[in-house]
């Protein structure tokens, strides 16, 4: 049965009450209940599942029919064992359990490579890895491997889940682990052989680089896995990323440098042209969402540690915060600019992309009400920015006559209504993270 049909008579919700203006917390965790079943999970699964050749299909279309781009990357399928898992436990419902079940299959048996270990980065729809691609494998990939893999063991019990989880962890040990400068190398040969930058690479490319992006999800991974293993080991690596990540990778001015050379020294352009900073905007911005969401990683990960100097922690992600939200909100309509930049001689941030992504809004909402509840009363008024995200969530990222998030916000891309609501890089992760998170909350303060 549907989550929706159990909770429809509670809810009450129709298409056209959910696009009414929330005024309320009560009318906003009414709205984020609704979206999280119906317009979400209920969506999603079991539409994604692909029988044929196992896992999860890639792409869905805007108005949820399955597309053709059907390739199939390690970071996609984990996040989709990961929501169905936890769907298991927010909503007691087993059939979620069997479309966890469904993907594990999958990644053991297809994307696990046997021969070298590690998880392959992209495989074909039949499963098959794509030899054409470089790197093949990621510490991006797998963290998501052991993300999903350690959700699924919480909601299981499959002791199988948890052994591969563990074997990903060792192997990230073994070759994906800097013994010198800590952290992990992102780019990996297939036999797991760290790739080094070198002159032959594109200067805008991203391989061979350390970098935050892969760090903060090994934290978030590593989070989820030590609460079902608490092992020696993977504590000290969890304590030895959290510490990366929030003194040297986030910079005094409270937001993170993106890429790094192997010593953790952190690649700018700042000194170039502006022409020349465009043409790596990937490699070297302001992330404003990876900052909001890296500040509730952070604290995610030092309460798992139960870290003495969590309030040093909790300082940290908000000042990340309100440096978002003093640089990049939009105070017009609401939510996060996707990135800025500081340039040579100027105190002050540009917005150089002002465009709006659904992960960054998302992850924004869970923080905003995370910080609430630390800091009430503070200056930066969460309570209210979290009310005008979601209001702006509402009007220009839900698609309130398909289901599901848009990819960007329509004020700033209106063509985006016809975009696919799922490819590789977007599935059910941070938006339906976010609302648990924020359902959870809503719900304690009730």
């Amino acid at each position: 049965m549907k989550i929706f049909t159990i909770v429809l008579a509670l809810l009450c919700v129709s298409n056209t009450v959910a696009q009414e203006i929330p005024t309320t917390e009560a009318q906003i965790l009414q709205q984020m209940k609704y979206q999280a079943t119906s317009q979400l999970m209920d969506k999603w699964y079991p539409l994604v599942l692909d029988y044929e050749d196992g896992g999860y299909f890639s792409e869905i279309l805007y108005d949820f029919k399955v597309g053709s781009e059907q390739d199939k990357m390690i970071v996609t399928q984990a996040r989709h064992i990961w929501a169905t898992s936890k769907a298991v436990l927010f909503y007691k419902d087993s059939s979620f359990l069997a479309y966890a079940d469904h993907g594990f299959e999958f990644l053991k048996s297809k994307m696990w490579d046997a021969e070298h270990g590690g998880f392959y980065d992209l495989v074909n729809k039949k499963g098959v890895p794509i030899q054409n691609e470089r790197p093949q494998k990621t510490a991006y990939g797998n963290a998501f491997g052991i993300y999903g893999l350690a959700a699924y063991y919480k909601a299981s019990g499959n002791r199988d889940a948890l052994d591969l989880a563990k074997k990903t962890f060792y192997w990230l040990e073994e070759n994906s682990h800097d013994k010198v400068y800590k952290g992990y190398y992102q780019s990996l040969e297939l036999d797991g052989t760290p790739i080094k930058r070198d002159a032959s690479f594109l200067s805008t490319s991203e391989i061979g680089y350390k970098d935050q992006n892969s760090s903060i999800h090994l934290l978030e991974a590593f989070t989820e896995l030590y609460h079902v293993w608490p092992d020696e080991l993977l504590k000290q690596r969890l304590e030895e990323l959290l510490v990366l990540i929030r003194d040297t990778i986030v910079s005094e001015d409270h937001y993170m440098n993106l890429f790094f050379l192997e010593d953790w020294t952190p690649l700018s352009f700042k000194d170039t042209s502006k022409e020349t900073i465009a043409k790596h905007y990937y490699l070297d911005h302001v992330s404003f969402g990876h900052d909001v969401e890296t500040a509730y990683l952070m604290l995610e990960a030092s309460e798992a540690l139960e870290r003495e100097d969590h309030q040093y922690t909790l300082e940290i992600g908000k000042a990340m915060v309100d440096h978002a939200l003093e640089y990049g909100w939009d105070n017009k309509l609401g939510g996060l600019y996707d990135g800025g930049y500081y340039y040579e001689g100027s105190n002050s941030l540009e917005i150089v992309n002002s465009d709006k992504n659904w992960w960054s809004q998302a992850e924004a909402l869970n923080t905003l009400l995370l910080m609430d509840s630390y800091f009430p009363d503070d200056e930066h008024q969460y309570k209210k920015r979290f009310k005008e995200l979601w209001i702006y969530v509402d009007s220009y990222m839900l698609d309130h006559t398909h289901g599901g998030w848009y990819e960007w916000g329509l004020d700033r891309r209106p063509n985006s209504r016809k975009n696919p609501k799922g490819h590789i890089w977007k599935a059910t992760y941070h938006h339906y993270r976010a609302l648990l998170n924020c359902i959870s909350a809503l719900e304690a303060r009730s």
